[in-house]
């Protein structure tokens, strides 16, 4: 296995010959240790997407669990009625009824 001359600025070395410092993300303290299953660099709008996603899953327990109203959850959230009735839609499929608590 040679190394290979890709630019200007020197070689493109194989990972067992560089320097790696992992210094993780917010999400986890390594890389090496992350929970996620794929980086959230790595995914188009990784981090945004993660972000609600989660909130998607807190709305829809407190939903079913807790018994909150889409309109509760939008002022606990900060978001409009509408994005709560989406995120629902999304974490429930599509047999949530929309306005079925409000």
């Amino acid at each position: 296995m040679g190394l290979e001359q890709t630019n200007d600025f020197g070689l493109d070395l194989p990972p067992e010959f560089c320097r790696y410092q992992d210094e993780g993300c917010e999400f986890a303290e390594a890389c090496l240790n992350c929970p996620l299953p794929v980086c959230i660099y790595e995914e188009p709008g990784g981090k945004r997407l993660l972000l609600k996603r989660r909130r998607a899953r807190e709305m829809a327990r407190l939903f079913t669990d807790e018994g909150k109203g889409i309109r509760e959850l939008a002022q606990m959230f900060g978001i409009s009625q509408r994005t709560v009735q989406r995120a629902l839609k999304v974490a429930f499929g599509d047999s949530t009824k929309e306005g079925a608590r409000k």
